[in-house]
């Protein structure tokens, strides 16, 4: 049995995000989405959001569930017993930066491989800070996120604000 770790923010989540834990869904025996809880980053929704929405955007699929941490996330892998660090790539930048971390997860842990995953290329563009730019300036992202999330993410930035 292969299981994988596929951490976050999912501040909120993406269809990027969702594409990766497609992806991954098909590799592996398992997949444990978890978002990563950094106190040190000011995030738009609380970890009970975050997760209430991976859990809806994510559901659907069978051999996914969801979890949050505020340690490592290799720690968390060890508890779980996973065998694979899932991480999602948008383009170049984001190749040499999971690159870099993919390294010192092995000097952390080296039992535990690291997979580089990328979105589908119409969605390298797509980022949870994005997303919420995207919305602040009323723009449709429809693309970018469910219709459950866009609205979560309108009615937190844009209290007030309904929906026609």
């Amino acid at each position: 049995m292969t299981i994988a770790v596929y951490a976050g923010t999912f501040d909120p989540i993406t269809e990027g995000h969702r594409s990766v834990v497609q992806q991954a869904a098909r590799l592996f025996t398992h997949v444990r989405v978890l978002v990563a809880d950094n106190p040190d980053k000011r995030a738009t929704f609380s970890v009970s959001e975050r997760l209430e929405m991976l859990d809806e955007v994510l559901g659907p699929i069978p051999n996914v569930s969801t979890g949050h941490t505020r340690g490592l996330v290799v720690d968390y892998a060890r508890k779980v017993c996973a065998n694979v660090l899932v991480r999602g790539i948008r383009g170049a930048s984001d190749a040499a930066y999971e690159t870099d971390m993919a390294a010192e997860n092995r000097q952390l842990a080296p039992d535990l491989a690291t997979v580089l995953l990328a979105a589908e290329p119409d969605l390298s563009d797509v980022s949870s800070s994005r997303l919420k730019e995207l919305v602040l300036a009323g723009e449709d992202v429809s693309r970018y996120c469910t219709p459950e999330v866009a609205q979560r993410v309108r009615a937190r930035l844009l209290p007030g604000l309904t929906e026609v």
